[in-house]
This record gives C-alpha cells, structure tokens and sequence, in this order.
C-alpha cells in the first residue's frame, strides 16, 4: 500500500507531497485507522538523557517543522518524535522550489531555510496533541537575526519550549540559515552552550523539572573540528550530541538529476561519513556525552551500525520518504 502511495506522490513536487502526507498521516491519526495500516513496532525500550525511550529508533527533525502532525506520526510507532526546526519568530524560508528528490540515490536535497509558524504556534500545537511518548523540540535562530546575536533566539525559544519538551535540540549545522553553521567552532560554540546550560539550570528550578539540552552537528568537520566540537560539548556538559545534519557534499549525486541545487543533502550518500563522524565522536566522548545517529538509515543494517559505531539512539526522516513506516520496524529489529 506504501509503495502505490509513494508512486502517486512522487507524482507531486517534494514539498507538496510532504503537505499532502503530514495531512493524511493527520486525519488518519484522528480517525484511528493508522494502526490497521502500518506494521507492528516491537516494545525495545532504552534510557537516554535520563529518559525513557519506548524503541531507539525516533523521527529526526525537519519532517514536522510546526508540531501540527504529532499525533499520526507518533501512531506510526517512533520511539520519539523530534519537531522543528522552530524559531522565535514566522519566516517564508527560502524560494520555492526549495526540496528536490534524488530517486537514483535515495537522496534529498533541502534549502528550506527553517520555514515555520514561530515558536507561539508550534507550543499551540504541542499543547493540542495527546502524545504522551518522547517529543523533542529543535530550536533555531530566524535568518535575519545576527549570528552575534543567535543566542538571544535560542534563549527565546527554549524557555517558551521548556514546559513541552522532553528533550531540547539546539540546531547550528543547517546549512541553509548564512553563518549558522560558524557557531558550530571555538570560543562561539562554547560561549554559546555555556548561556544555554545557565538557562536550562534556572529553568529547571522554575519548572521543577529538568529537560536535556542536545547539540545537532554537521558532517563536513575535519577530524580536528570535531574534536573542538567534542571537548566544548564535554566542557559545557551537553546532555546529548547529534550527528549528523546533511551534508554539502555532492558525493554521489553530482552527475544526477538535481544534483547540482544547492542546499543540504541527506539519505543514502551521507550513510558512511555520518557513520564515520559518529564513531570518531564516540572515540572522543566514550560514554561521558551519549550520541543520537542520523543520516542515511534506509535499512535495519544501517540502523545498527550506527549503533555499534557508538550511538545510543538514532533518527530517520529521508529513509523514510523512500522506504515508508515498515523501516522504524526494520530498524527496530535490527537493533533489537
């Protein structure tokens, strides 16, 4: 049945196509037919962060940028559903067309721009949803703030975030929002994470609760960067990495169709230096800062090797678009 829905999909353009399924999935959701649709997701709990998982396999960010869509994606069976990217204030985001499928590779290509409804609207629509699982909430900076100045959308967003979610994202590795991916290096990733972590310990005396803060990195570090970014997030005692965001690399795709559009690549061509980036990471932080595994998980097998290269937890979003609910079950067992 996903097969005949993905065909007549991929009939539309990429970002109406993912309009239309966030709508279905939505009025499936309410009307309780999901269930009768998709496979079974066997129990395969796991604690992360201090929290408890249901399964280790979770939605990455990007899919549902508003919240508008928790309840029918969580009934597809994610151990966690992860929102946003959010940011203080409403942005168009970039020209359309702004999403391009790669079949051949099962790649996408996004310069989406973080375009969403403002973080007022996303907690609406948090507060709306009956979801009682894992919901993490990412958080970004409007493209017309100053990079010197991100910190102040970043506090915006967390603290009216804070009482929603379990876990808190702080994405710096879009490549689609100019300069954001600077705040990924030295001394402007550590002031950075230190201003957050000072506000996540008053709002945790606030709220009576205490939300862990991750990091999203990019893929396209050196193995000296990457240490940078490791001992800042040891330093600063960031509850969780994530590794990876897409890519700029073309590996792969540059001689396919809409290979060239710029913007960030995911799925099957960021498979290996996802996986390589997560190993190198773990080979630097151990145990002390627990790593979440995204890009390119089109199958269980690479779901667990993600795992076996040190995370603990991992997300999918393009292997999903191609390979449709049945891979959160595959990946599941293949971990399991």
């Amino acid at each position: 049945m996903f097969s005949i829905a993905r065909n007549i999909l991929f009939q539309l353009s990429a970002e109406t196509a993912h309009e239309v399924t966030l709508e279905a999935l939505s009025a499936a959701a309410r009307l309780r037919l999901v269930p009768a649709l998709v496979p079974s997701v066997p129990a395969a709990p796991v604690e992360v962060m201090g929290l408890h998982f249901a399964n280790p396999v979770g939605l990455a960010a990007g899919l549902d940028k508003n919240g508008s869509c928790i309840d029918g994606l969580a009934s597809l069976g994610f151990g966690s559903i992860e929102i946003g990217t959010v940011t203080p204030r409403p942005q168009p985001g970039n020209p359309k067309p702004r999403l391009f499928r790669i079949p051949e590779a099962k790649g996408i290509i996004n310069r989406m721009g973080f375009n969403n409804d403002g973080v007022d609207a996303l907690v609406a629509n948090v507060k709306a949803a009956r979801f009682q699982g894992i919901l993490g909430i990412n958080i970004g900076k409007n493209f017309d703030t100053p990079v010197d100045n991100a910190v102040d959308d970043y506090l915006i967003c967390m603290q009216k975030v804070y009482a929603y979610a379990s876990y808190i994202t702080v994405n710096i590795s879009s490549p689609n929002t100019p300069g954001l991916r600077d705040l990924q290096y030295g001394e402007s990733l550590r002031q950075l994470l230190a201003r957050l972590k000072q506000e996540q310990a008053l709002l945790t005396t606030e709220h009576g609760r205490y939300v862990p803060l991750a990091v999203k990195i990019a893929p396209d570090m050196d193995s000296e960067q990457l240490a940078g970014v490791a001992e800042c997030v040891r330093q600063e005692q960031m509850d969780a990495i994530i590794a990876t965001n897409t890519t700029l690399s073309r590996e792969g795709v540059a001689n396919l169709a809409n290979g060239h559009e710029t913007g960030g690549l995911s799925g099957a061509p960021l498979t290996d230096r996802a996986t390589t980036v997560i190993a190198e990471l773990y080979k630097l932080l151990g145990e002390s800062v627990p790593i979440i595994g995204v890009g390119g998980i089109t199958n269980g097998a690479d779901a667990k090797a993600k795992l076996a290269a040190g995370a603990k937890l991992v997300q999918i979003y393009t292997g999903f678009i191609y390979a449709g609910p049945k891979l959160i079950t595959e990946c599941v067992e293949a971990i399991g």
